[in-house]
């Protein structure tokens, strides 16, 4: 599988802080008591160069990391890495860097399942306190997980010495009823030291699974409740419904209820004031000549035809008399030509 194709409901998700530091102390070298201790990214950079050696420059990963600042930086070398080898895998730095146990729990996950992705997850042959030796902070490093991992055998006879002083105290003085209670009572304390940090942290993880929960839902209800304030939908009885279970106080119990009463009641009274139509009406209402327009246009038309009609009437008029002036013109020619010399003449 590609680093492209682990999404969040992969397997590697689901692998327990302990695993995760087993399996970096294992490859490393190192001696990371909490999963936090990464947040400074040279642990990564360097599992990204167990998993492709040579990939990374760790010249430039400072293992000192304390501030911000020198965090960032090796997350820009581990990113321009991601660059190299195509790797599409967001970093968010700013959450990494605050040291915050579940988000880099979440990321040294993901490192793991890509590195078991590459090669089967075979990198017994990686020298990593050799590679170390380059970058800043290295040495020390390296000489504190030396110095770490000859601690246990130093502790262990320091407290058989211990042991044995206490036990010699004992008989020295005839107390012998008192003295191993008194002496039994440190043995336990220090043997809750690392139980008590790993419930600490597993108390830390739940903390902020729960601020992110709480994070994601807040923010969606700010979402509606921005959406419930915009004009075009705020006086909307479904709308003024979600206000009122939105700003509801805690110890109401009945808010749903009367939201929900709220809401039909609106909702009913307007359908009470939309107006019933009938069948009638809705004929009535589709598009036809209403009473006024018909006695408009019938008077219009009346007075179209009266205005044919005088016009008729005038023309009838000029062709009379059009005709009566010819026919006086044709009688006067006529008695000019019966009295006309000419024509006795003729």
């Amino acid at each position: 599988m590609s680093a492209n194709n682990i999404g969040m409901m992969d397997g590697a998700y689901f692998v327990g802080r302990n695993e995760i530091l087993s399996w970096i102390n294992t490859t490393l070298q190192l001696g990371l008591g909490k999963v936090e201790e990464a947040a400074p990214g040279a642990v990564a950079c360097q599992l990204m160069d167990a998993a492709h050696p040579g990939a990374v420059p760790m010249h430039k990963v400072n293992f000192d990391a304390k501030n911000e600042y020198d965090m960032i930086q090796n997350y820009k070398v581990l990113q321009d890495v991601f660059t190299k080898l195509k790797i599409t895998k967001h970093i968010e730095v700013n959450k990494l860097i605050k040291g915050r146990p579940l988000d880099n729990l979440e990321f040294m996950q993901w490192m793991k399942r890509y590195c078991d992705s590459v090669n089967g997850g075979s990198m017994s042959s990686y020298n990593a306190i050799e590679r170390r030796e380059s970058s800043k902070g290295g040495k020390e490093t390296n000489r504190r997980t030396s110095v770490t991992s000859h601690a246990p055998p130093k502790s262990a006879s320091a407290t058989h010495k211990a042991q044995a002083s206490s036990h010699g105290a004992k008989r020295a003085n005839g107390h012998a009823s008192n003295a191993p209670q008194r002496s039994a009572k440190p043995a336990p304390a220090n043997s809750a030291g690392p139980a008590y940090d790993a419930q600490m942290t597993e108390l830390k993880l739940l903390v902020d699974s729960a601020e992110k929960e709480r994070d994601f839902y807040f923010s969606k209800l700010r979402d509606v409740e921005i959406l419930c304030q915009s004009p075009e939908v705020e006086h909307l009885a479904i709308v003024k419904a979600i206000q009122k279970i939105l700003y509801a106080s805690e110890d109401d119990s009945s808010t749903l209820a009367e939201a929900q009463a709220e809401m039909v009641a609106q909702h009913n009274q307007q359908l009470q004031q939309q107006p019933m139509l009938s069948p009638i009406l809705e004929a009535s209402e589709a598009p036809s000549i209403t009473p006024k327009d018909l006695s408009e246009e019938s008077l219009m038309r009346q007075e179209a035809a009266a205005a044919h009609k005088r016009k008729s009437i005038s023309d009838l008029e000029e062709f009379e008399m059009g005709s009566s002036s010819r026919l006086r013109l044709s009688d006067v020619s006529d008695v000019q030509l019966c009295g006309s010399p000419l024509m006795g003449f003729t």
